[in-house]
């Protein structure tokens, strides 16, 4: 399947690791071919402290980069486990639309639990104190993340990337300001449970994303992904929503500016 490079609606990649190193080599070209597709605005989101230096630097070659810091759950041994204060002063020097990816993912292991919940809060708290929304990562953890959100009163919003969870803790995030990231993953007919989400869900409630270059689509299996698929991403879950594409298209695109505060200009 292949979309026609003429008249695609615009589109916002809510979550792509641009920076990473395996796109060192075709990066201006990833980005070309992206926007010929229709990809007007892409978020970068950090992971590590060590790489925000240089997703900064990779962000300020591209008009339609948009850069997010944190410190990713999967990473801890690479994390100071006080934070707070140098990412509150990186923040203030820099521009960045939010605060990512943070969270917590019980998937791969649980023993560091109460130090993912210490970082993630510390996030939270960087969030709160700049007015940013932030992109989460969450895995078996969706429970724990709303809890914390709630006791924190979180009410700066973001997107739960990669979206995972039931239709129940869905509606919970849609009422405390965040959005659903849909990408690669919806693209499967095995993903049923968040094909029922897109369906009964009002279109607001949805972010598209690649997680480039993880998480490939069904039609890019075995590859690396890449914000080129984005828009065949979005024919697929617009399909799978039972919504004409152009419409799923321009809204989801107005929900990513209005979440990140992105303009196109």
């Amino acid at each position: 399947m292949s979309l026609p490079l003429v008249q695609q609606p615009c589109l916002v990649d809510t979550h792509c690791h641009l920076d990473f190193s395996c796109f060192d080599s075709d990066r201006p070209e990833v980005i070309r071919n992206a926007r010929q597709t229709g990809v007007k605005a892409i978020v970068v989101p950090g992971v590590v402290q060590s790489e925000w230096d240089s997703l900064m630097s990779v962000c300020e070659q591209y008009s339609d980069l948009h850069p997010a810091i944190g410190l990713h759950p999967c990473f801890m041994a690479q994390h100071a486990a006080l934070i707070e204060e140098e990412l509150n002063q990186f923040v203030a020097n820099h521009k960045v639309v939010a605060i990512g990816e943070i969270g917590l993912d019980l998937f791969e292991r649980k023993d560091d639990f109460d130090d993912q919940m210490s970082l993630f809060k510390q996030q939270l708290r960087v969030a709160k104190t700049h007015a940013l929304p932030v992109i989460m990562h969450v895995r078996k953890a969706h429970d724990e993340v709303l809890k914390c959100l709630r006791e924190m009163d979180f009410k700066q919003g973001g997107t739960v990337h990669a979206y995972s969870g039931s239709l129940q803790q869905a509606k919970k995030y849609l009422d405390r300001g965040f959005k659903l990231g849909i990408g690669g993953g919806a693209t499967y007919d095995r993903a049923q449970r968040l094909h029922k989400i897109l369906r009964t869900l009002p279109l607001s409630a949805f972010v598209l994303e690649t997680d480039a270059p993880d998480i490939p689509p069904s039609f890019a299996r075995g590859q690396r992904n890449s914000p080129v698929h984005l828009a065949q991403i979005a024919e697929l879950a617009a399909q799978f929503s039972g919504l004409e594409y152009v419409r799923f298209c321009e809204q989801t695109t107005a929900n990513a500016l209005g979440l990140f505060n992105i303009d196109l200009g």
